[in-house]
């Protein structure tokens, strides 16, 4: 028959146990016990000394390092939706819209006026141009007279830009004769242009301070 144990033998072994299921519990909550052949899991592996996931059906691709560019070779170009070219282009239709817009003969009709700008437009546009009756309030006036109004516009500068769009600030005047040829400020305006058919075209055109920032 076997001798039983102390009661300080007891104790003893009671708290070995005691360790021993607490080792085993904190090994399992860190892992160590995971299946990492189960496919439904995510796996873990280590590179260079970090632990990326892979989550299911993932591949543990290398990743190259980014070339470095010195300040000298980076390029502006690089970073632009269109080419120089492509902005000089849109700028001189947006400059020969603006330039028409305050060229205007009262001898004719407003009808060929808004026919003229339309020229320059999005067929959108051209369709609002044509109902547009802005001009039309000192055209009687003007056609007594035989006045003629001379545009001019200048580029100022780029407003904005994306993938579609180019927004120009302009500086645009009106010469009138009957005026002895003194120039009126017509102000700084706000001219989007966008791509349609192959060709730069207005898409919108409003003074400068009303907010326009393109969205062609």
């Amino acid at each position: 028959m076997s001798k039983p144990l102390s009661d300080g033998a007891q104790r003893l072994v009671f708290g070995v146990l005691i360790v021993a299921l607490v080792s085993f519990g904190i090994y399992w909550s860190l892992g160590g016990g995971s299946d990492t052949s189960d496919p439904e899991q995510q796996e873990q592996v280590a590179e260079g000394g970090r632990t990326e996931t892979l989550e299911e059906g993932g591949e543990d691709q290398p990743v190259e390092p980014l070339p470095t560019v010195a300040a000298e070779d980076m390029a502006l170009a690089d970073w632009l939706p269109f080419s120089e070219e492509e902005f000089i282009a849109a700028a001189a239709v947006a400059q020969e819209f603006a330039t028409d817009y305050g060229t205007i003969d009262y001898s004719k009709s407003p009808q060929e006026y808004y026919d003229r700008l339309g020229e320059h437009a999005t067929k959108e546009y051209a369709r609002t141009l044509a109902q547009s009756s802005g001009a039309e309030a000192l055209w009687g006036e003007r056609a007594e007279q035989k006045a003629t109004s001379t545009g001019r516009a200048v580029v100022k500068s780029i407003r904005g830009f994306d993938d579609e769009s180019i927004v120009f600030i302009l500086k645009v005047q009106s010469i009138t004769e009957s005026d002895d040829g003194k120039a009126q400020n017509l102000g700084d305006f706000a001219v989007t242009m966008v791509k349609e058919g192959g060709s730069w075209r207005v898409y919108d055109f409003q003074p400068a301070d009303a907010g326009n920032l393109g969205g062609g």
